[in-house]
């Protein structure tokens, strides 16, 4: 799947904006004090931001913004890296099109490293628009973007594939119901966060899941 398949195949801005809300809190509890995924709300006013690094040069983050949502993703092996020559050039077409109220984020410099936007897969949302768009970028046979394993967690949204993908990068058992429940958007408590972490510090879970805007029970 490269960014032209992506784009058919994202949920609706709120619907993706749950998801996120949920990996970031279930990677809060499950990964400790190193998750893959975050989740800021109102990091400007009004502006929300989702972020995926998995601590080997891959990333991505996606902005939900009043005028829109703007979603990037960088996979430093794939054939649309920017560091495929120097200095560093996005692939053809990447940004063409991304309208001028969501452009200021690939000028933003806490998006860039060392001063330029990293970013191999592009894709947005205007507010008030039935589908997602990205740039004519062009592939040949074989060649990628990264979208497909960068993205398909996000695609899925299935409390299975969750799991399946949170035992596979932490290395132990994940509770199946637990997760479910933080998916479902279902008020954390602290039986859910014991069965996915029994050490966890609830407290201190649960004050990170009101930072992402996910609702914590009473009690």
């Amino acid at each position: 799947m490269n960014v032209h398949e992506l784009v058919s195949a994202l949920a609706d801005p709120e619907v993706l904006r749950a998801r996120c809300r949920a990996l970031a809190l279930l990677d809060a509890v499950i990964g400790g004090s190193y998750p893959m995924r975050s989740h800021v709300a109102d990091r400007r006013p009004g502006v929300d931001l989702a972020a995926m690094d998995n601590g080997s040069g891959d990333l991505y983050g996606i902005v939900f913004d009043p005028a829109g949502v703007f979603l990037y993703g960088f996979d430093h092996e794939c054939d649309a890296t920017p560091w495929r020559e120097w200095p560093r050039a996005h692939w053809p077409g990447l940004l063409e099109g991304l309208p001028a109220a969501l452009a200021r984020y690939p000028a933003d410099p806490e998006l860039q490293f060392e001063g330029f936007f990293d970013a191999t897969v592009c894709a947005w949302r205007e507010t008030g628009a039935d589908a997602w768009q990205c740039g004519p970028v062009a592939f040949g046979p074989g060649e990628s973007d990264g979208a497909g394993w960068l993205f398909e967690l996000l695609v899925d949204g299935s409390a299975e594939a969750v799991r399946r993908d949170a035992e596979d990068y932490y290395g132990r058992a994940v509770d199946p119901q637990a997760v479910a429940a933080v998916l479902a958007g279902v008020p954390l408590d602290r039986r859910t966060v014991g069965a996915l972490d029994p050490a966890a510090d609830f407290a201190a879970v649960a004050e990170r899941a009101r930072r992402t805007g996910h609702a914590v029970a009473d009690g």
